[in-house]
């Protein structure tokens, strides 16, 4: 660590890639710091799934990479961390989402995906709480669930990472500049606070899509996997009005987690009736049983969205000494521990284990200033 400096390393923001970058980098010998304002982040108010997606050959690969990872880090994570592999089972409501089912099947085995297409009878005799009438579904079996904000801690854990509260208010290539008005400098600085990433960088091309979520009262297991219906994919991908999507995940706790919802063009963190509502009816369609159920807590998020919804993974083009991890939108915890490692090959000029370029910040803000 050069002298003036205080860490090798400066790390804007504590969430799930903030510290997943910070556990790597630490783990490589360097210093890191962790400066975080406190926020309620997508970390805190995130479900927490550990999910392979396909939309397109970038993502596959960076889920099922980071999924690869989650799996290696499960032994040495706590039980706070509740992880648990338990699989998600995407719903077909019809024929025609049964041949999407058919179609990531075979999408998802060819990349070596442990997966199972379940028929109508079976699809009961998994999930009996499901209504009669699916036409089936698509068990992804390496998929989990883990908690998000205790895995956050426990990565923070190790040696060679500080953390201080302190809110960033200016970022100047290898130097930050904190609200009382001190500049701090490293070798390099790591955004990675989401949606607030645009506060410090403008010129970023990412969008806040919020999200509501409940949570339910402690009741006897009923659910085995993690339920999404196959219009998830479509309602993830609306760039337009607001939409909604049958999303239940069992808890170890023995409570539900009921989303999801999206919206765009709105940075108002209430909980909005109507919304809720929407949300929960879509739910109900699919789970008749939920309507007997006590939710006891709601609450929003919002998701950090590029136009592409891929992450920016790599240094800032225009911006020497900045380094970028944002953009993840729904994908934070699924992916974190990819971006770590995308991020220190790049850091430390080494081969990386995925492709690089699909995340690289140039494709939205140009190529290096210098090139």
């Amino acid at each position: 660590m050069n002298a003036g400096h205080v860490a090798d390393v400066i790390i804007i923001g504590a969430g799930i890639i903030g510290a997943a970058c910070a556990r790597t980098l630490a783990r490589r010998g360097l210093k890191v710091l962790v400066l975080d304002a406190g926020w309620h982040g997508a970390t805190a108010a995130g479900m927490g799934h550990l999910l392979v997606l396909d939309d397109n050959p970038a993502e596959l690969a960076l889920s099922q990479y980071s999924l690869q990872r989650w799996r290696q880090l499960a032994p040495a994570l706590p039980d706070a961390c509740a992880w648990r592999n338990n699989g998600t089972l995407w719903l077909a409501a019809n024929a025609e989402e049964m041949a999407v089912a058919h179609s990531k099947y075979l999408n998802l085995l060819a990349h070596g995906e442990d997966c199972e297409l379940i028929g109508r009878a079976a699809l009961q005799q998994r999930e009996p709480q499901l209504r009669e009438g699916l036409e089936g579904g698509l068990l992804i079996k390496g998929d989990g669930i883990l908690y998000a904000p205790a895995a956050a801690r426990w990565m923070l854990e190790e040696a060679n990472i500080a953390q201080q509260r302190a809110q960033v208010v200016e970022v100047d290539g290898h130097r930050v500049r904190l609200e009382d008005g001190r500049w701090l400098n490293a070798e390099a600085v790591i955004l990675a606070n989401g949606i607030q990433a645009t506060e410090l960088c403008p010129e970023l091309p990412i969008e806040a899509k919020k999200g509501h979520l409940l949570i339910t009262d402690r009741y006897p297991a009923t659910v085995s996997h993690t339920l999404v219906e196959l219009g998830y994919v479509t309602s993830a991908h609306n760039a337009s009005g607001p939409s909604v999507a049958c999303n239940i995940q069992p808890r170890p706790t023995g409570q539900l987690f009921i989303g999801a919802s999206r919206q765009f063009g709105t940075v108002d963190p209430q909980v909005e009736g109507w919304m809720l509502a929407k949300m929960l009816k879509r739910a109900v369609d699919y789970m008749p049983g939920l309507a007997h159920l006590n939710g006891i807590r709601a609450w929003t998020g919002f998701r950090a969205a590029s136009p592409d919804g891929l992450p920016l993974v790599g240094q800032h083009p225009q911006r020497p000494g900045l380094w970028l991890a944002v953009g993840h939108e729904g994908l934070g915890v699924t992916t974190a521990p990819a971006t770590a490692d995308l991020l220190a090959a790049q850091l430390f000029n080494e081969t990386s284990p995925l492709a690089t370029q699909p995340y690289l910040p140039q494709r939205f803000l140009g190529e290096p200033a210098h090139a």
